[in-house]
């Protein structure tokens, strides 16, 4: 168990497929306990991938292996590499102020530098924060204002143009039904010509 306030290093590689058009960043993965794979958003009690599979399968459980209670490892990213959906952290590096995976109790150590993960995703035109810390901490790293909820705004780096959308979190905390979170998600992805 690692000790209160301990820094904590991402347990994960980013994920970036090489014709990936959309980066999803959230603030940082929970604690391992909390997973039901190694890999973003691993709760089950996140809605993350059942809003995908909601929206690009038309079933909210497409990947998730009920029997086993856990996310599909494989099949989400299958899809994420076919679909050109590239996933990182706004945080390389946090502490956690309490024992639990609120954002809100997130102290940032090290951000992440986003400049070099777009470097290897260079057909990406789309970054989207998966939930308010995230949001904070990008338009921190990029020194830019935050879009309003479910809007996007034009930024430049390194002399390209990205639009940066700011989407509810997936998280159940965040009080917004699974449904309306996909409608959400939804203008999103087809406004960056995944669905």
């Amino acid at each position: 168990m690692p000790h209160p306030n301990s820094i904590e290093q991402h347990p994960f590689e980013p994920f970036l497929p090489a014709n990936a058009k959309v980066l999803l960043l959230g603030s940082f993965p929970p604690q391992p306990k909390r997973w039901s794979m190694a890999f973003y958003y691993p709760n089950l009690q996140n809605d993350f991938w059942r809003i995908c599979g909601l929206l690009f399968f038309h079933d909210k459980n497409t990947f998730i292996i009920e029997e086993e209670k856990r996310f599909d490892l494989d099949r989400i990213m299958a899809f994420c590499t076919d679909k050109g959906i590239a996933l990182y952290d706004t945080a390389t590096a946090i502490r956690r102020l309490k024992e639990n995976a609120s954002d809100k109790f997130l102290e940032v150590v090290t951000q992440t530098n986003i400049p070099t993960i777009l470097k290897h995703i260079p057909n990406c035109r789309t970054l989207v924060t998966t939930g308010q810390k995230a949001t904070e901490t990008l338009c921190s790293i990029l020194d830019c204002k935050q879009p309003s909820l479910n809007q996007y705004t034009p930024i430049s780096i390194s002399n390209k143009t990205y639009n940066f959308y700011r989407m509810p979190s997936t998280s159940r905390a965040y009080p917004l039904s699974l449904e309306k979170k996909a409608d959400a998600y939804k203008a999103m992805f087809r406004n960056s010509g995944l669905l």
